[in-house]
Parts: structure tokens; sequence; C-alpha cells
């Protein structure tokens, strides 16, 4: 659990307070429920707490209706990490995010919110604390519900705003970890059908490959 942690260096004077010493962690994933958005793009923070979730042993999701949301809770070494899936739709996302860390009293330091994020290519990773919502619904629900921007934020780029014109359905991205190619634009036969997206693990690499389907797997 050394999400955003920098270790003090000798003689470091700096008092340093950091997400991997908390003793609970708060993971939301937005994205919107229903069967029609299974997969699609901007459901990428479900697909990555679920593929968190089964690689780390979680339990179940249960349903808490009260708190508008999924979760799942398990003790990892001396911390508690508590997954949060929203069952709102993405622009009322902060009423779970707000009832779940509520429940559990965690502090806004202590959620890390993973999104998708238009503006930065697709399969690349940026992380950052703070900042204003970029016009994305779900984190304007949540910095509102909360009260504060200050919570950790891991974008998942699913951009480019304009891709290619190929009317074939092809691999865009090697690797969460490497640059992806850019996104192929739906072949008009298929446009009822929202673009897919799912995690792939090789036998040969530790690193999730990402890839792009126009139709329902």
């Amino acid at each position: 659990m050394a999400l955003f942690q920098r270790r003090p260096e000798i003689g470091d004077r700096i008092s340093f307070t950091t997400f991997g010493m908390n003793k609970t962690l708060l993971f939301v994933g937005l994205g919107n429920p229903g069967k029609e958005y299974d997969g699609t793009r901007h459901n990428v923070g479900f697909i990555c707490l679920d593929e968190f979730a089964k690689k780390n042993d979680f339990p179940s999701w249960v349903n808490k209706t009260d708190m508008k949301c999924l979760s799942a809770v398990k003790q990892m070494n001396d911390t508690r990490v508590i997954l949060c899936k929203p069952t709102t739709f993405m622009n009322l996302s902060g009423e779970a995010v707000q009832a779940i860390a509520h429940f559990y009293k965690v502090p806004g330091e202590s959620i890390v919110v993973v999104h998708d994020e238009i503006d930065i290519e697709f399969g690349q990773i940026r992380m950052r604390i703070g900042g204003s919502s970029a016009g994305h619904n779900g984190i304007k629900s949540v910095t509102k519900m909360l009260g504060s921007p200050d919570y950790a934020r891991v974008r998942v780029g699913i951009g480019p705003k304009h891709p290619s014109k190929s009317t074939r359905p092809t691999l865009c991205s090697r690797s969460l970890a490497k640059r992806a190619g850019r996104p192929p634009q739906t072949d008009p036969r298929n446009h009822r059908h929202p673009q897919r997206i799912r995690l792939r693990h090789s036998r040969h690499s530790r690193n999730p490959q990402l890839f792009v389907a126009h139709r329902p797997w």
C-alpha cells in the first residue's frame, strides 16, 4: 500500500502525511449502472476496481442500498481497504461517495477516485490530488458532496476526442503502462453499440492490456 507515498530521506525534517500509512483507504470507481454501459469507456473506473478486487481476492460486491453503491471491504496488512462503485448515474456519484465516507469515517485525504479522462490519450494513466473537475460530471458531483476537491484522482485516458477514421475494430493499446495508439471510429454498421473495453493479462507480462471493440462481448 505505497500509493502516493514517498519515503522520508535521512535527515529530512519535513512531516509527511501519506495515503500508504493511513489505516483506512476508500477507492471509488466512477461509472454508470446498467448492462448497456458495461465495458464502455466511461465505465473504466468500474473496470479498474473490478480488476483490482479480483487480483487481490476481495469478497463479493455487496449492494448497499442505503449508501447507493456496491462495496467490498478487505483488510490488507494493517490497512482496511474499501472499494465503492456508485449505483447512481455518473452525475450523482457524489451522493454515494459522501454516504460511504461518512459511514466509515474516511477523511477526504484518504479517498482515491478512479475515473475516465477524455483529455488523456487512451490507455495512459495520470494521478493527482485536488484540482478542477475538467468538465467531468462525476468529479463535479464528488467535489460538491464532499465539500472539497482535496482528494486523490486516478485519471485513466480514454481519448483522443477525435479518433481516427478507421472502420474496423482494432487493438488500440498494447499496455496501460505504454503509450496507446489512436482508437478507431465505430463502424457505421455498428453505430448502435457503444465502444467497449476490457483488461487482459498476458502470460509474459504483469501489465494489463487494454482492448477496445465495437460489439458487446
